[in-house]
């Protein structure tokens, strides 16, 4: 198994629990932050790249700032 796959699902799972968390505590800061995570860890698993190419790949595409 690939590691950049691993890291995929653990950001995946990471931003899953962070959605769930912020709906329980009525933070949208925190839901987003969660989803945010979510579409990362999917990008490393698509497209097999480590967390920071994913991010600086989201920040080339204007999703993050």
């Amino acid at each position: 198994m690939k590691w950049d796959k691993v890291a995929g699902n653990w950001t995946q799972l990471r931003g899953n629990v962070r959605e769930k968390l912020g709906k329980l505590t009525d933070n949208d800061a925190v839901i987003l932050a969660g989803r945010r995570d979510q579409l990362l860890g999917q990008i490393q698993i698509t497209c097999g790249l480590k967390p920071r190419e994913a991010a600086k790949a989201l920040q080339d595409w204007g999703v993050l700032k």
